[in-house]
């Protein structure tokens, strides 16, 4: 009886487990599916270009005059102000020279005494030709001829005066000087101008950057064409640092280049940035976002809803009027936020897949719903920015965490965002 009674609990459970193994219905009918509505919006483009800070004036200080340097007048590495003394170097030869020259001066000064008094008396005697014109007219030439030399004397005392004034080496500018090249006791040369000391002004600085000849010309084209409005004025420049920082204070572009590099393609285009704490210094190495222009009408498509197909084009689902769902194929020009910029593709008022994509089917019917947490709203906030690079790679739906996002937008040389 009780191996009956066990058997019949063995046969139950046995059912229960192949009841429980059988796979669960799917579920038919529409499923929903989170949506975004695409709307216009106006975007200001920029351009994150690469750039090195340069000085915005430098100044060799050189040796004028040959001689021993005597003293050095300033602290290495500190400010200096224009005219303020650098180098002592031994002025003894030159101020020698210099006492030539001035007692040549008097001496062609009584010489010019001399003939003139003499050729005075000769035109008295001539009127009773008491002498040749012969004599009277080589009594004024020794005038001229000494008032000559009293000339030339005066020019090399001043000549000498210089060369004086030489022997104190001052600074040509306002600025930060660097080491000494010399030290007290070298022997310095003006003929190959004997290098002595730099000095930079960092009170302001230039950005030099390299832009694509062919980015140019495309956002060139844009203008003309209506779709990217150029701002007026000198374009906004704003730093970001080695660290990844910003720099707090904005500069202006100040000029393009109109020559393309032969070897790399593109052009370049200076900034010039305040830096009244000497935060920048010559050299190093940043990144510069530029105002390129305002797109009135940008449309916007949240990054998570864009993934590229089998051939590598950027793609997203919509759902159409009658509530299927259709796959897009897509012109992305760059990355806005966490936004890909859209050129062609898409229209205003269409619904953009974002939540959901797992289980939308091209074709199959579906039920929107607003999406929760992203909207082109806001990814349309503020000014836009990218590198122009295509959506992600195939199988992913957004960026992954951490990364960083890509930059836009261009420089102007004249003003209006668009080198010309």
């Amino acid at each position: 009886m009780r191996c009956l009674l066990l058997s019949f609990v063995t046969i139950a459970l046995v059912a229960c487990n192949k009841k429980d193994d059988k796979p669960a219905p799917r579920p038919t009918g529409p499923v929903e599916v989170g949506v975004v509505t695409i709307q216009p919006r106006s975007v200001t483009l920029t351009k994150e270009l690469p750039g090195r800070v340069s000085a915005y004036r430098v100044a060799e200080v050189r040796a004028r005059v040959n001689g021993i340097v005597q003293k050095r007048l300033f602290e290495e590495g500190s400010d200096v102000k224009a005219n303020q003394p650098l180098f002592k170097i031994d002025a003894a030869p030159y101020q020698a020279t210099l006492e030539s020259m001035q007692a040549q001066i008097a001496k062609a000064d009584a010489m010019v005494a001399q003939t003139r008094s003499l050729a005075e008396r000769y035109a008295k005697l001539i009127e009773s030709n008491a002498v040749s014109k012969q004599e009277y007219e080589d009594a004024v030439a020794k005038v001229k001829t000494a008032q000559a030399d009293l000339a030339a004397a005066r020019a090399a005392v001043k000549s000498a005066a210089i060369n004086v004034g030489y022997t104190t080496v001052t600074a040509p500018l306002a600025g930060r000087i660097g080491r000494a090249e010399v030290t007290e006791g070298a022997y310095v040369q003006a003929q190959t101008a004997t290098l002595l000391a730099t000095i930079q002004q960092l009170d302001r600085v230039y950005v030099d950057l390299t832009w694509s000849n062919t980015e140019a010309m495309r956002l060139r084209r844009a203008v003309e064409s209506g779709q990217v409005q150029s701002e007026g004025g000198q374009a906004k420049v704003v730093l970001v640092l080695e660290d990844g920082r910003e720099y707090g204070l904005p500069g202006t572009l100040q000029f393009a280049d109109v020559t393309v590099d032969p070897t790399t393609g593109s052009i370049s285009l200076r900034a010039l940035v305040p830096n009244p704490s000497r935060e920048l210094l010559p050299g190093m190495f940043v990144r510069a976002r530029i105002d390129e222009g305002v797109q009135p009408n940008a449309i916007l498509v949240p990054q998570r809803a864009v993934t590229r197909d089998q051939g590598g084009n950027p793609t997203t689902l919509v759902v159409t009027p009658a509530k299927k769902v259709e796959r897009r194929q897509l012109v992305a020009d760059r990355a806005i936020g966490d936004a890909w910029l859209v050129t062609s593709g898409l229209s205003a008022g269409e619904q953009v897949i974002v939540e959901g994509l797992q289980k939308a089917r091209p074709g199959a019917d579906v039920i929107p719903v607003p999406a929760k947490g992203t909207t082109t709203q806001a990814a349309a906030t503020g000014s836009g920015s990218g590198s122009g690079s295509g959506p992600p790679a195939a199988g992913s739906a957004q960026p992954m965490a951490g990364s960083a996002q890509p930059r836009a937008g261009s420089g102007s040389a004249t003003g209006s965002g668009v080198p010309r």
